[in-house]
């Protein structure tokens, strides 16, 4: 075998991954995914929290310039969708300067309503509004702790 047949053979070779290469590989990009992907994961769920602070938060501002106008907040029954339509059942606000949202009330984070209450049983004074978190049930904890704006 010449020099040049040789090089030629052993360039071949060394070109290609053995089986074996492949699997370490994979086995090493399966561990990083399995480390990383819990991180990433919990960020998202802290990112729906934020944003559900953020529009409760908004809806909030939206609210008290509701009272400004009317000098009161919304009944429960009127609900948040008085912050888009003059509402039609009593007490009708004679004030009313609306709309205070320019979208319609979002969604919270999960897909499902805020919840708004007034007179509040938390701010008796006020109102409460809130989202259930990830679980849609009252309490939890982490990912399905509730949301409480104010």
């Amino acid at each position: 075998m010449s020099h040049r047949q040789m090089h030629r053979g052993g360039a071949r070779h060394a070109a290609g991954f053995t089986l074996i290469e492949l699997i370490v590989v994979i086995v090493v990009l399966g561990l990083l995914a399995g480390l990383v992907a819990p991180q990433i994961f919990g960020r998202v769920s802290e990112a729906k929290a934020v944003t559900a602070r953020s529009q409760l938060e908004l809806i909030g501002a939206a609210l008290d310039g509701y009272r400004l106008d009317t000098g009161t907040y919304p009944t429960t029954a009127q609900g948040l969708n008085a912050l888009l339509t003059r509402p039609t059942e009593s007490p009708v606000p004679s004030q009313w300067r609306g709309p205070y949202l320019r979208k319609q009330v979002p969604l919270d984070p999960w897909g499902r309503a805020y919840i708004y209450v007034y007179p509040g049983v938390r701010n008796p004074s006020g109102f409460d509004l809130s989202s259930l978190g990830r679980d849609g049930q009252v309490g939890g904890e982490n990912e399905d702790a509730d949301v409480i704006g104010q």
